[in-house]
């Protein structure tokens, strides 16, 4: 049975997640856990003035938090009717990735799914900062689902790399799970530096290659150009349905969280976007 932590804020974007991820494992038995929490309740200023027990915010606050999440688990319980599927509701008076990491490992997460869009909600913000915050902090795979997407599953899947990292199973164990389930395509995408292959690198493309060895793969080699430029372009030619990165410490996906636009790798897309975690790396 799969675990699957979806956050939710109650809003459209947030629906769409939970839409996709229940289609996305439609015919798996899976529990879902929905979370919110009600944090910004002390920032305001008469929270700040008196405790929580004397005005009964905390009280107000964690019902009405209870209250929609029931609504919520009803309302896609009655949409989907699936009985491969169990929800589970989960309020926190909590920063959101505090009780992410919490449920993380007490309920052995094993995908986490969110909505992607910017608090702004202008059309070129992929990633809103709650979740690049949880991309760059969660310790399991975190799959973000861009408002826009018209939902299709992923029966092409694209995976950028640059050979950096010596691959293993636990690592990417949920990108050939869903490859599995869907029948993808996995293409493999690197964009040439100008040099050949270091040995290291050459190991690493192998033993990728023998964990994909069971998955349609095919490995691409784009010419010297930016990475979010070679995703563009590949994505727009072989028409993917998901896109798949490490989030290593030294990769090119770190680097770009640590430039001031941090959203960057996402600015042109509208697909899924499933970053996988160094830390399984081991």
């Amino acid at each position: 049975m799969k675990n699957i932590l979806i956050p939710t804020d109650f809003s459209d974007n947030a629906y769409k997640a939970i839409s996709y991820a229940v289609r996305l494992l439609k015919d798996e038995t899976c529990t879902f856990h929905l979370l919110h929490t009600y944090t910004p309740a002390i920032y305001q200023s008469e929270y700040l003035l008196h405790s929580p027990g004397q005005l009964g915010l905390g009280d107000i606050y964690r019902t009405d938090s209870e209250t929609k999440l029931e609504d919520l688990k009803q309302k896609v319980i009655s949409q989907f009717n699936n009985p491969k599927h169990i929800f589970k509701t989960y309020s926190a008076f909590s920063v959101l990735m505090e009780a992410i990491d919490e449920l993380v490992e007490s309920k052995k997460i094993d995908l986490l799914i969110m909505g992607t869009q910017g608090a702004t909600g202008a059309k070129e913000i992929f990633l809103g900062s709650s979740t690049v915050h949880t991309i760059k902090r969660a310790k399991c795979p975190v799959l973000a689902i861009p408002f826009d997407f018209d939902i299709e599953m992923p029966t092409k899947i694209l995976f950028p790399t640059d050979y950096e990292i010596e691959y293993n199973f636990e690592l990417i164990k949920q990108v050939l799970f869903i490859a599995k389930v869907h029948k993808s395509t996995m293409d493999i995408m690197h964009v040439r530096s100008g040099y050949e292959l270091s040995e290291e690198q050459k190991k690493n493309k192998g033993k990728l290659d023998h964990l994909l060895a069971e998955t349609k793969h095919k490995f691409h080699e784009l010419p010297d150009q930016g990475i979010i430029e070679a995703i563009n372009s590949i994505q727009a030619e072989l028409n993917h349905q998901m896109l798949v990165m490490v989030k290593n410490k030294h990769s090119f996906l770190e680097n770009l969280f640590l430039k001031p636009v941090i959203n960057q790798i996402g600015f042109h897309s509208n697909i899924p976007f499933m970053v996988l975690p160094y830390q399984l790396l081991g």
